[in-house]
């Protein structure tokens, strides 16, 4: 028999077409594994060779497939908007093109599938896991778009691109299940942090609007108390008890290994850390609003960085007198242009992080 696992969502909304259609609330919801099927003797199988993930902790998170509608082509408005200042959201940069994609909004689509001028990008956010991690839309160099399947592993979100239909693991940056199965998607840097800051870093920003063409009480988390309850879990997930579950921690990940830095680990006087990581030296700056992280080139590495935010954009300067950005380009000095390698990292619930990778903890 497959297992059932029974669900106490606070309310979970099936996709509506417009805005004016009223959404279906469902306060309780039976989730059942949809791929795994039952051994000679009953029992639940832990493999499947059309996955690369264990097919008995594929869980059905309740909704179905485009349940939780993602969104494409999305509106936005200007800085002078709907959010409060403590209000996390996730920036983006390209040329001159800023966006702000609020947790808010993401909390009841988890994808949003945009486009800065070249850039196709897809917004991935899982509310369950707190990640929130930037994708490349170009696949095999054509363009696709991002779902929600409605399947949880390690209670984290599991996208299917349109293109092929193939299931990604958000976390794990890679396709586990389809024709494009083992393949890893192409990663943008991102920045999050609080609305308060983030309009201050960039004041002519855009933000993503309610006007989603949806019904939502955007404001209200559908989860409840699920993001501030340390006890409170909707799957079956491996619990490492080294730091609050729920903490919020910024991961750095290389091959099947992580390494996890706090907000505790940065203040006044202590904002740059800098780590030799199998064998790539990175950058991890932070202050009580953000962490952000980048991979350092050989040429880069001679560089003596000094932390110099205040009431600009500006991050870094070093010794050539360039200054860097918080996405990690020069924007003045004599290597202007030039970019910090991507450290491929994102910040999370630190719970997720050992769930799917060997990790260690700064300062531990």
């Amino acid at each position: 028999m497959k297992k059932l696992l029974i669900l106490c969502l606070m309310v979970i909304f099936t996709g509506c077409s417009s805005s004016d259609s009223e959404a279906t609330v469902a306060p309780t919801t039976t989730g059942q594994d949809p791929v795994n099927q039952p051994g000679e003797n009953g029992e639940q199988g832990s493999s499947d060779a059309s996955w690369s993930i264990p097919v008995d902790e594929v869980y059905d998170g309740g909704p179905g497939k485009d349940g939780i509608p993602a969104l494409i082509d999305p509106h936005f408005t200007t800085a002078d908007t709907y959010l409060e200042d403590s209000d996390l959201v996730i920036g983006f940069k390209s040329g001159n093109i800023v966006r702000a994609y609020p947790h808010i909004v993401l909390d009841w689509h988890e994808i949003v599938n945009d486009k800065l001028l070249e850039e196709a990008i897809a917004i991935t956010y899982c509310p369950l896991t707190g990640t929130g991690i930037g994708w490349n839309r170009n696949i095999n160099r054509a363009e696709t778009t991002f779902g929600v399947s409605g399947l949880l592993y390690n209670t984290n979100l599991i996208p299917y691109d349109r293109a092929t239909g193939s299931n990604w693991s958000q976390i794990l940056n890679e396709c586990v299940n389809g024709e494009l199965k083992g393949q890893k998607i192409a990663f943008y840097s991102m920045v999050e942090t609080n609305w308060g800051t983030w309009k201050k870093l960039y004041p002519e920003t855009e933000v993503l609007s309610l006007n989603t063409g949806f019904s939502r009480p955007y404001g209200t988390s559908p989860y409840g108390d699920y993001a501030t309850n340390n006890d409170r879990f909707l799957f079956p997930v491996a619990k490492d008890e080294r730091l609050p579950l729920k903490e919020r921690v910024h991961a750095i990940t290389f091959e099947d290994q992580a390494r996890v830095y706090r907000f505790v680990h940065f203040g006044p006087g202590n904002n740059i850390i800098r780590e030799n990581i199998a064998g790539t030296e990175y950058l991890i700056v932070g202050n009580q609003d953000f962490i952000v992280s980048y991979a350092l080139d050989v040429t880069q590495t001679e560089l003596d960085f000094k932390y110099v935010l205040e009431n600009s954009n500006i991050l870094l300067t070093d010794q050539e007198n360039n200054k860097w950005d918080v996405f990690g380009v020069a924007v003045e000095g004599p290597r202007t242009g030039e970019t910090f390698g991507n450290a491929r990292s994102f910040m999370g619930y630190w719970f997720s992080i050992p769930a799917f990778y060997e990790t260690s903890i700064y300062g531990n």
